[in-house]
This record gives C-alpha cells, sequence and structure tokens, in this order.
C-alpha cells in the first residue's frame, strides 16, 4: 500500500488536526493514490443504482404516500455485490503492454470505487423537482407539453446547478472550516462497511442482517400496500363515533389532527421527512415540539375561532375553494392564452384556501427570516472567523493536503457548462414561449437570484447544517413582478431555487469525495453522468406512468382510496395557482385577503431574538440553547401535502431509534441503525413495484373493510352553518 499520513504531511509542514473536531474524529487522514477508481465495477454497479433508484423515486413519487429511497440503500446493497464481482470476474488483462491497456477485476472491491457508486446513486435517490412542471402542466392544466421542451427543463434546471458549484467550490469545499457536517454520516458508514469484520458469536454481519431485514420488509409490505390498506394510516378514534364530524377531524390521521393515530407502513412513516433512523436526536425533538405547536396549538386555535372564515373549509386541506366551502374551478379563469382572465376572475370571485393552508405559508416566511437570525445571534461569530479563515490565506488542512496528488477540475470546465446551460435555457423559453411563459429577462433574473444566494446559504449549510429554502421567495418575487402566468412562475422557481439546491448537493459531493480523497475528475464525470442519466430515466418514467395509470394525479376523478393521488404534485399545482396565476398581490398583498400572513416574516425574526436573549440572561439553562427556532417553525414545511400520521409515526420511530437506543444500546445502534434504514426502504420499495406491476396494472384488487383508507369520511367537512359540501353533513 502506498499510504500517504502522517509523517509526510508534518515533513511538509501541514498541521495534522482539523479545524474541525468532529471532522478529526471522523475522516481518515491516509490515502492510497495507487488505489482504482474508475473500474468496470464502479461503471456497473454505479449506473445500475443510478438507473434504479431514479425509476423507483419517480415511481414512488407520484403515490398517495410518497417513499424516497435515498442512496443509503444502494450504499449497503452494492456491498456483497462489488466483493462477488471481485471474486467471480476474470481477472485477465485485455490489450496487455497498449496504451488502451484494461482488466475488467483490478483486485478487491475497494471503499473508493464504492464512494462513487453512491455518488451516482445519489444522482437517482429524491427527485427531479422539474417533473412538477411537467404533471401540473400536462395533468392539472390538461395543456399540450411534448417530450422535448420537459426534457430541456429537467436537464437544464438540475445541470445549471454545477455552474453553481463550480464557481463556489473554492470557498465551500476546500477550506477545512466549511465541513458538511451530513457527510461524517456517510463517511462513518463507508468506514463501517469496508472494515474486515468476522461474524460475532451468536450474531450476524452487517450484510447479513441487511438481507434479513430487506426480505422481512419485502415481505411484510404485502400487508399495508395490498391486503390491508387500513395500516397505512390507523386511526382507531373516528371508529368511535362514525358520524361526528368533530371526533373525526381529531382523530384522523389524513385529514385532520391524527390524536392517536400510527401509521404500521414504512412508507408511511418515511415519506416525507425521510428515514427517521437517520436523524439525530435533537433533530427529532425540535421537530416534535414544533409539529405539536403548529397541529394541536396553532391549527385548534385558528380553525374553532373562525380565523379566515377556517370553518366554511376542512381543517386540513392544500385545496383551493370558493368562499362557500367548494372547490374552485380553475380552468374557468384562464382564458385561450394561458393566462389569468381578469374579468373572469372578478365575476367567479376570490380564490380562498384553508386557514391551515394559509398559515403553513406563513411558517415558510417565518423560517427564512427566523434562519437569517438564528444563524447571525447564535453562529455569527464562528460563522465569521470561518469565512475568514476560507477567504483569506491560510493553511491547509490534511485533507486538502492529501488531495494535492490528484488533479484538480479546471474552472473552465464548469464556465462552459454554465454558459452552454444558461443558453438553453434562454433558447427553450423563447422558443417554447407559449407554453413556458418565461422571458429571456426572468431566466437571467433567477440566475440572479441563484447566484446571489449560492455563496451565503452555502456557507449556512457548511458550517451549521441548515439550509434555508428559497422556493417561497422565487414565487413571491415572480408573482409580484410577472402575474398571470401560471407556468412563468413554476419555470422561475425551479431555475431560481433548485438550480441553488443542486449546486449545493454538488458541492456535499465535492466534500465528501474530498474527505474520502477521491480523484476530483473522477467525481465530476460520475456527477455529471449520473445526473444526465438520471434526468432521462426520471422523465421517460413519468412519461410511462402518465401514459399507464388512469386520471394519474387529478383527485377530482380519482377515488379516495387512490394510492396515486400525487400529493406534492398537487400542492406544486396549487402553489402555481395562489403565486403564478392569480398573483402574489391577489393573495398575499393589498389585493388579497391574506395580507396579514406577511406579519409572519417579523415573527421568525422576532423569535429567535427572544430566545438569544434568554440564553444570555441565563446562560447556566443549557436547554434554552437547544431552542432552534428555524428548525421549530419549519418543522411541519412538508404539511401539506405530509398529514399528522406522517409525524407521529416519525416522530415514535425516532424517538425509539435516537434517544431511546442510541441512549442505552450505543453499540448496538452504531452497528445496525443505518443497515436497519436501508433494508426497510429497499425492501418497501421492491414490494410496492411488484405488486404494481403483478396486480395494481391489472387493476386487482380485494375489497373489504381492512382497505379502508382509514374510516375517517367526516374528517374532512367544514362546520360552518349553511355550507353545503358532499355527503357532509349541514350545520
Amino acid at each position: 500500500m502506498a499510504e500517504v499520513g502522517e509523517a509526510l504531511a508534518m515533513e511538509a509542514g501541514v498541521s495534522y488536526d482539523c479545524p474541525i473536531k468532529q471532522v478529526d474524529v471522523t475522516v481518515p487522514k491516509t490515502d492510497d493514490p495507487t488505489i482504482p477508481v474508475l473500474t468496470f465495477r464502479m461503471w456497473v454497479l454505479g449506473l445500475s443504482s443510478c438507473v434504479v433508484l431514479s425509476f423507483v423515486n419517480q415511481f414512488f413519487w407520484y403515490r398517495s404516500q410518497p417513499l424516497i429511497i435515498s442512496s443509503i440503500s444502494a450504499q449497503i446493497a452494492v456491498v456483497p455485490i462489488g466483493h462477488l464481482m471481485a471474486k467471480k470476474i476474470t481477472r485477465r488483462v485485455f490489450l496487455k503492454g497498449s496504451r488502451f491497456e484494461f482488466t475488467l477485476n483490478p483486485g478487491p472491491f475497494n471503499v473508493k470505487e464504492h464512494v462513487l457508486i453512491t455518488i451516482f446513486a445519489n444522482s437517482g435517490a429524491g427527485t427531479v423537482y422539474a417533473t412538477h412542471i411537467l404533471t401540473a402542466v400536462k395533468l392539472l392544466y390538461k395543456r399540450n407539453l411534448t417530450f422535448i421542451p420537459a426534457l430541456l427543463v429537467m436537464i437544464t434546471t438540475q445541470v445549471l446547478g454545477f455552474g453553481w458549484a463550480g464557481l463556489f467550490r473554492k470557498f465551500l469545499v476546500i477550506p477545512g472550516e466549511m465541513w458538511w457536517p451530513s457527510n461524517l454520516v456517510q463517511v462513518s458508514l463507508f468506514r463501517a462497511l469496508h472494515e474486515k469484520e468476522k461474524r460475532p458469536k451468536g450474531s450476524t454481519t452487517r450484510t447479513q442482517f441487511f438481507l434479513i431485514v430487506f426480505i422481512c420488509s419485502f415481505t411484510y409490505y404485502v400487508a399495508p400496500g395490498y391486503l390491508i390498506n387500513m395500516l397505512t394510516s390507523f386511526s382507531w378514534i373516528c371508529w368511535l363515533a362514525p358520524k361526528s364530524v368533530l371526533l373525526q377531524q381529531l382523530g384522523s390521521g389524513l385529514d385532520g389532527l391524527g390524536i392517536g393515530s400510527i401509521g404500521f407502513d414504512w412508507s408511511t412513516i418515511s415519506a416525507y421527512l425521510g428515514s427517521p433512523l437517520a436523524s439525530p436526536w435533537f433533530a427529532t425533538a425540535n421537530v416534535a415540539l414544533g409539529f405539536f405547536l403548529v397541529m394541536y396549538v396553532m391549527t385548534p386555535t385558528t380553525y374553532w375561532s373562525n380565523f379566515y372564515n377556517a370553518k366554511n373549509f376542512p381543517i386540513y386541506s392544500n385545496k383551493l375553494f370558493m368562499s362557500n366551502g367548494s372547490h374552485y374551478d380553475i380552468e374557468s379563469i384562464i382564458d385561450s392564452n394561458f393566462h389569468l382572465s381578469k374579468e373572469q376572475y372578478a365575476k367567479t370571485g376570490p380564490l380562498n384556501i384553508s386557514t391551515f393552508f394559509a398559515m403553513t405559508y406563513g411558517l415558510g416566511f417565518a423560517t427564512l427570516s427566523a434562519t437569517i437570525v438564528h444563524v447571525a445571534l447564535f453562529n455569527g461569530r464562528e460563522l465569521w472567523n470561518q469565512t475568514k479563515g476560507a477567504f483569506g490565506e491560510k493553511k491547509i488542512d490534511i485533507h486538502t493536503w492529501l488531495m494535492k496528488n490528484y488533479k484538480t477540475v479546471p474552472n473552465w470546465w464548469f464556465f462552459v457548462i454554465l454558459i452552454v446551460n444558461i443558453a438553453a435555457i434562454m433558447f427553450a423559453c423563447e422558443y417554447y414561449s407559449d407554453i413556458l411563459q418565461l422571458p429571456w429577462w426572468g431566466v437571467l433574473l433567477a440566475c440572479a437570484v441563484a447566484l446571489f444566494f449560492t455563496l451565503p446559504i452555502g456557507i449556512i449549510t457548511a458550517t451549521t447544517n441548515q439550509t434555508p429554502g428559497l422556493n417561497i421567495v422565487t414565487e413571491y418575487i415572480m408573482g409580484y413582478i410577472y402575474p398571470g402566468r401560471p407556468v412563468a412562475n413554476m419555470c422561475f422557481k425551479v431555475y431560481g431555487y433548485i438550480s441553488m439546491a443542486q449546486g449545493l448537493t454538488f458541492l456535499a459531493d465535492f466534500k465528501l469525495g474530498h474527505y474520502m480523497k477521491i480523484p476530483p475528475r473522477s467525481m465530476f464525470m460520475a456527477q455529471v453522468v449520473g445526473t444526465v442519466v438520471a434526468v432521462i430515466v426520471y422523465v421517460i418514467t413519468a412519461w410511462w406512468l402518465m401514459a399507464t395509470i388512469p386520471n394519474l394525479c387529478d383527485t377530482t376523478l380519482l377515488p379516495e382510496d387512490s394510492p396515486w393521488r400525487c400529493p406534492m404534485d398537487n400542492v406544486f399545482f396549487d402553489a402555481s395557482v395562489i403565486w403564478g396565476l392569480i398573483g402574489t398581490r391577489r393573495i398575499f398583498g393589498d389585493l388579497g385577503a391574506y395580507s396579514n400572513v406577511n406579519w409572519f416574516f417579523l415573527l421568525g425574526a422576532v423569535a429567535p431574538l427572544i430566545v438569544w436573549i434568554m440564553h444570555k440572561t441565563f446562560p447556566e439553562k443549557r436547554w434554552i440553547r437547544l431552542i432552534h427556532m428555524p428548525v421549530l417553525l419549519g418543522s411541519t414545511a412538508m404539511m401539506p401535502p405530509a398529514s399528522a400520521v406522517n409525524f407521529t409515526s416519525w416522530i415514535i420511530i425516532g424517538f425509539l431509534s435516537g434517544f431511546v437506543i442510541f441512549r442505552y444500546k450505543p453499540k448496538l445502534w452504531e452497528r445496525y441503525n443505518y443497515v436497519v434504514s436501508g433494508g426497510l426502504d429497499a425492501g418497501t420499495a421492491f414490494m410496492t413495484i411488484l405488486i404494481f406491476l403483478t396486480l395494481g396494472s391489472r387493476d386487482i384488487s380485494i375489497d373489504w373493510w381492512g382497505n379502508n383508507p382509514e374510516g375517517c369520511p367526516l374528517a374532512s367537512c367544514p362546520t360552518a352553518k349553511g355550507i353545503v359540501v358532499g355527503d357532509c353533513p349541514v350545520f
């Protein structure tokens, strides 16, 4: 082994200690530059992971309980396959002696191959946010959007992030002060998976345990996924009084407050918040407190005090309403040019949203201002010192010194991608202006927003692990400047917000490669190829599902128990109507009914200040500093479409894992926690796809009371006097 480590570093005058303690004790400080990276195994397993995760995640994205399969599943699952390939594939050297000499098997499966495979998998994890535009236009607005402009929007959105990553990697990747805390979980897992381990007596290896969890999860999901759908949201309180609207509002996990409701279904538990097993207890506790305050204090108070005529609408809903509680006819206010018809809007009347939905937008405003103030007050000094260290001339740390063994990625690679991509976006928006609606200046403004925010938000993310969202800001800006055009607002949001978020994802991946000593050019190649492949798979999968599933995402035509109600896409669509079609002024501005919601910006700014003053006044009370207002205020950011049962189930599992097991069985937690998470993800995903391909696609189902969604049909009924809606009782 040609390891480079402490001795050579000291000879070179490089400090062997890292400036951040957590990095110092977690990340290995040695490197072997001779380890092969771009191997046949890496390409096969990397591309396979990317394709499979892209397909599975887009498939799940349209589900009523969407399940995000993270790259951790692939990270764990490829280990036995990689070792098997190392044992079985020939080690023959082809074209020996020539410049094209290569082998399919350079030796044992190594950690650097594994990192690049995971980078490919990261490209397929999550979703391509621009798919929302495709879904909203084709399925919900029911307008024609052809394959080519859809593909162009999806690819350019993702690739634009490379430009921002390239511009700021010098400041957000290389300095030791920019440490990207979330990467340390991945580093720990890589080290655990590549340690030489013997099967403990009476126990199992991590790989064996992963297979056991996978098989159990795969087998069990037949119950909630097909045989007993009620396990998705077990809301027993509703059964106590089948004709009581109040009791069903309190007990429904899908359409109410979710008191006593729980999901015995991994897709319910991890649908919107990710795996609770991957959340530290501190974060879980903040989410739990925030959820309690929002769902059990703010929501009942605003609803039963009839704030914004709350009783005219369901207690929990993301739908758009008339003032009489009926659903708003969006098609009626759109003219032939796909713009807002002001005359028809005036005739139809103002759009209304549930008070809960309005309050969640307010909490989004508050979270943005709270994040800025909280970081300034609690992290300002250290952030400033770390930033000065990043921007100034400072001795490099051991990891940066070790990375000098590899060729860096030239800046001009990123600049070319950025310029060509912006040109492609402007071409697409101008050539397909009738459907995309975003003018050339809107493209430049969106890029300016992303350019302005990437560095400061990147510094916050890299040092505090908190990432303020720009989605509401971009919607707000374009809704004021260019109202009446819903697709323009959607495109502005994805280019202004998602390109920045994608850039931060690329920077985080670069930092992971920095920690694991992956050649930067190999890392860049994996990111580019993985991103392009993932986008192609995403758009093809979405197109296939649209052609295969009748009335996909259209909740007005789908039955209540349909698994294809696309909650995320419906919220995106509703946001495009609110901010894009009708515009900011007519909803949250001087022309709208919800202008007072803007006070949440001030509330969010003041809340961390109060906590900071309490902390300074009572420094001996350490628990005060643990009150994290951005997390508290943003805890319910996914509601809607996330519902109460998603949170209650997630919090229970997060408590058991992050507090009980972590505190009282730390060795057990360290050895198996992430393995269990990956096994549950993978088993649930594969069984869901199997059920769809063998039964769901052929419309084969079991009709019995156990497949009733949850037995709370009255939870979404209004309670104001004289409001008549469907089968709801009239008060």
